[in-house]
């Protein structure tokens, strides 16, 4: 069952690749974190760790192209921060998730979330920088 789902991510993955409009593949692509995040946690539980890291993995590529997608808008952050602070927001909410699901962890285990902790926090700081940092000289 829970490879039929990753399955069905995956698909989705590639469908939101697909996406013209960069700010929507931006929310759909953090949407599919969150699930993938979900099907990481459902796999653990389940005793899978394959299936664990392979959601992880994920969850950490629909982060990076979610920021990808609102770099190539080419946007000012701090004058059109609507989806660069929905982004924000969220990455902010996965970090406080991935933390949970990090104490429900095994010891011995928690090194599997590492590396996407990392990568979703330094996303994440990327994003308030654009929108909270000093106006870039001309």
């Amino acid at each position: 069952m829970y490879w039929l789902l990753i399955a069905v991510l995956a698909a989705d993955l590639g469908s939101i690749r697909q996406e013209q409009n960069l700010e929507r593949r931006s929310e759909m692509a953090l949407e599919y974190a969150d699930s993938s995040l979900s099907a990481a946690r459902a796999a653990y539980s389940s005793g899978d760790l394959e299936k664990t890291k392979a959601a992880i993995g994920e969850m950490q590529e629909s982060v990076d192209l979610a920021y990808e997608s609102l770099t190539e808008t080419g946007k000012d952050a701090r004058r059109k921060p609507k989806f660069f602070k929905r982004a924000e927001l969220t990455t902010r909410e996965l970090l406080r998730r991935l933390e949970g699901f990090r104490e429900s962890m095994s010891y011995q285990d928690r090194p599997l979330l590492e590396a996407a902790w990392d990568r979703v926090n330094e996303v994440h700081d990327a994003l308030l920088t654009r929108i909270m940092g000093k106006k870039p000289k001309k």
